[in-house]
């Protein structure tokens, strides 16, 4: 809105000032302080509005020191975020850009999808909330929204790069195709040559190659869409931890939509150049400015919680953002803290089945998942299974801190991992 508004001053009426809004830089400076006063002003009022309305959580006893205490905290406060990651991106960014469109089509979408969630739950008293099925077809119907919208676009365009040695041979940047090309390709980590285009696994058997390829690059949008929403909703289990990690990933996938949509920094890093894909920079500063201000309010010990409204919305956002800078393929890395909560469940739920096949008697390897519940309870069953030394409880604000340093070093990683081939 401002950024088309003072566009049109600066072009027509050259008004002093206006022109500053023509860069990315400061305008996701001001999306980032919006959205973060958005969420601690705006925050206040609609935690009172919650709480009036008796929109509190249900807990389920599960024997944690400090749990029941948190009984009737009021939740859905992802609208909290969804809010204030909306009102600066309206205000500050290019609404023309289709990857600033699929953001907020995203935030809509996943946003609705967990608001009916937590409506069943808290309104209709039913624990269970939407029922799994229809949330996974929220989920594949806005893969479905993306992936398309990646291939039938013409503005969803990538410059392919080509390193350029030097005299001594050795690496001195990237040259890029005259030609804006449609492709389905994305940035593989620690390999020298890093495009992965995912036609390539088809053109050894088959001449339509270029079809499966998209096919493919659409299953695995709808893929990481599901599973990254998913696994941040398992996150959201003690107070600040999705909310915080989610705050950190945000910063490193802004750093990488800059760069990508930079063609000196790409080239510098000798990555695909992505024309349009720096607006993102924006919509990032907006989600880390809402995820931190969220923060005020949640961090330990918690005045709201962001319930499925938010988790669910967080998670989808990490993931389409990382599928339109075509760095999807790091996310096990960035999203690292997600992806060994989503795995303490799923090996948990397996071993168990397995074990009362076979001794008639389900194990545990984790004393509690989410992993994070492993480490609020002393003596966790794992020291069973691989050691004999148990653990010890660990306070639950500590265990989120621990958390956060972990993604900060993963982040950190996923970033490098452009340089290290």
């Amino acid at each position: 809105m401002f950024y088309h508004l003072f566009h049109y001053l600066d072009r027509a009426f050259d008004v002093p000032g206006a022109g500053m809004f023509n860069y990315i830089s400061f305008r996701t400076m001001l999306s980032f302080i919006t959205a973060l006063l958005v969420a601690t002003l705006l925050g206040r009022h609609i935690i009172d509005f919650l709480r009036r309305k008796q929109i509190g959580e249900t807990i389920r006893d599960l024997g944690l020191d400090g749990q029941m205490q948190k009984k009737g905290t009021p939740t859905m406060g992802g609208i909290i975020i969804i809010i204030a990651i909306l009102a600066p991106t309206l205000f500050f960014a290019n609404l023309t850009n289709i990857y600033i469109i699929l953001m907020l089509i995203t935030t809509l979408w996943l946003g609705l999808t967990g608001g009916i969630d937590d409506y069943i739950k808290v309104f209709k008293k039913n624990k269970d909330g939407l029922k799994g099925r229809y949330k996974i077809v929220g989920q594949v119907g806005l893969g479905l929204i993306v992936g398309f919208t990646m291939i039938y676009s013409p503005d969803i365009v990538i410059r392919e790069n080509q390193e350029v040695m030097n005299v001594d041979q050795r690496v001195a940047g990237a040259e890029y195709t005259r030609e804006n090309i449609k492709s389905a390709q994305t940035t593989i980590p620690f390999v020298k040559n890093n495009n992965l285009h995912y036609s390539a696994i088809f053109k050894s058997w088959s001449k339509n190659a270029t079809v499966y390829g998209w096919i493919l690059f659409v299953l695995v949008t709808i893929f990481i869409v599901t599973a990254v929403s998913n696994s941040s909703n398992l996150t959201d289990g003690i107070d600040g931890l999705a909310a915080g990690s989610s705050a950190v990933i945000g910063v490193a996938l802004g750093i990488l939509a800059y760069v990508s949509g930079n063609v000196n920094y790409s080239g510098f890093l000798n990555i695909m150049y992505i024309p349009g894909a720096g607006e993102l920079l924006v919509f990032a500063g907006a989600f880390i400015g809402a995820t931190i201000g969220f923060l005020w309010y949640n961090a330990y010990p918690a005045q709201v919680f962001m319930g499925d409204t938010g988790s669910l919305t967080i998670g989808g956002i990490i993931g389409v953002f990382a599928i339109l800078v075509r760095k999807e393929l790091l996310l096990p890395i960035l999203c690292g803290v997600f992806l060994v909560e989503s795995l303490s469940v799923i090996i948990q739920t397996a071993y168990f089945k397995i074990t009362k096949r076979k001794y008639g008697t389900g194990r545990r390897i984790f004393k509690m998942t989410p992993v994070h519940h492993h480490f609020q309870t002393k003596g966790g069953a794992v020291a069973n299974v691989f050691w004999d030394k148990p653990h010890e409880q660990i306070p639950e604000s500590k265990i989120t801190v621990r958390f956060w340093i972990i993604g900060i070093i993963l982040a950190v990683l996923a970033i490098i991992t452009l340089k290290i081939r």
